[in-house]
């Protein structure tokens, strides 16, 4: 049953993340699209059209959305470095923030927003479905008993192709390449299933920009506080999407796989190389709407949060270093 008055969402940025997290909101009955923001005008009568928005609702300029339009809660799907201030101004105006992944591309902005979510009342949600995921889900249960110590991690992508002419290849939109890109997904994954602190990297980059700073191939050699190892691998210069996660432990493994963007598997490996595949129903998995709505409605906290998030820019802010500087960087996890 739909609340009386549902929570009125303004979504900043059309592209991918608007209009289809933005589509979530748009169906669910207890939220309405109440106002549209978009560089694009043809975009804007587009999404506007398609959302039901008022056509005096539409807005160019993201700080006019906030300052006119009555609003309880913003979606941020815009390029990577504008996250943090379209957050801030947000919460500075009493509002709940959906953010698109990653929260932020620079180590104090996260930290700033970590302090600031904090403080408030508000939700602050990061875009990492993967915590929404029943396979991710159900691998992370493995860890309330047990650590793991080893760890290998990777996906492949045609990304550079699929980036071309946008944003994505613009490092002062993007904040670095495939890994602050797609490889977020797969750094936050194995961080908030294992709960694992990074103390240290060393990597490896291959680079798209003569600038050397839009990664199109990474590889990390991370080493945790409790002594366990993970290499993690992102090529964004692959034919196909493939991700394999493979989480050892002094029992066995937990392998999540797989391909394009459906639904990953989960298997269980014991000590004497036997498989288990729990039960995995995909069709319980809330949409980042759901989620989102709960934590603003029922006051409970969202399930990626800008702590995660804040883990997630510490590795790879480190890891950029590392690969720049060819040493081992220590990460500054708090």
């Amino acid at each position: 049953m739909a609340r009386e008055t549902p929570v009125r969402l303004g979504i900043v940025g059309l592209g991918f993340i608007g209009t289809t997290v933005g589509g979530q909101f748009a169906r669910h009955p207890d939220a309405t699209v109440a106002a549209v923001c978009d560089l694009d005008d043809a975009r804007l009568t587009e999404i506007g059209d398609r959302f039901d928005v008022p056509s005096d609702r539409r807005y160019l300029e993201y700080d006019a959305m906030l300052a006119d339009a009555p609003l309880d809660a913003v979606l941020i799907g815009t390029p990577h470095t504008l996250h943090y201030d379209q957050t801030v101004a947000a919460l500075e105006r009493g509002l709940h923030v959906y953010c698109d992944k990653p929260l932020t591309t620079d180590l104090e902005h996260a930290r700033d927003l970590v302090d600031r979510d904090e403080r408030t009342d508000r939700t602050l949600m990061v875009g990492y479905q993967r915590h929404l995921q029943t396979a991710f889900r159900t691998a992370r249960r493995r860890w309330d008993d047990a650590t793991p110590n080893w760890i290998t991690a990777s996906i492949t992508q045609d990304w550079i192709d699929d980036s071309a002419g946008t944003w994505r290849l613009d490092p002062d939109l993007s904040g670095g390449g495939f890994l602050y890109d797609t490889g977020s997904h797969v750094v936050d994954g194995v961080l908030w299933m294992t709960g694992l602190e990074p103390a240290s990297v060393a990597a490896s980059m291959d680079f798209h920009d003569d600038a050397d700073r839009v990664d199109s191939r990474a590889h990390l050699d991370v080493a945790f506080a409790n002594g366990a190892t993970g290499t993690f691998s992102f090529n964004g210069d692959a034919p196909a999407v493939r991700e394999h996660i493979h989480l050892w432990d002094d029992d066995g493994a937990v392998y999540l796989e797989g391909k394009q963007w459906r639904s990953r598997t989960v298997r269980e490996i014991d000590a004497d190389s036997g498989d288990y595949v729990p039960y995995v129903d995909p069709r319980r998995e809330q949409s980042r709407a759901d989620a989102f709505l709960e934590s603003v409605l029922e006051g409970v906290e969202p399930p990626a949060t800008a702590r995660d998030a804040y883990r997630v820019t510490a590795l790879t802010e480190a890891a950029y270093e590392a690969a720049r500087t060819g040493m081992r960087v220590a990460v500054e996890t708090e």
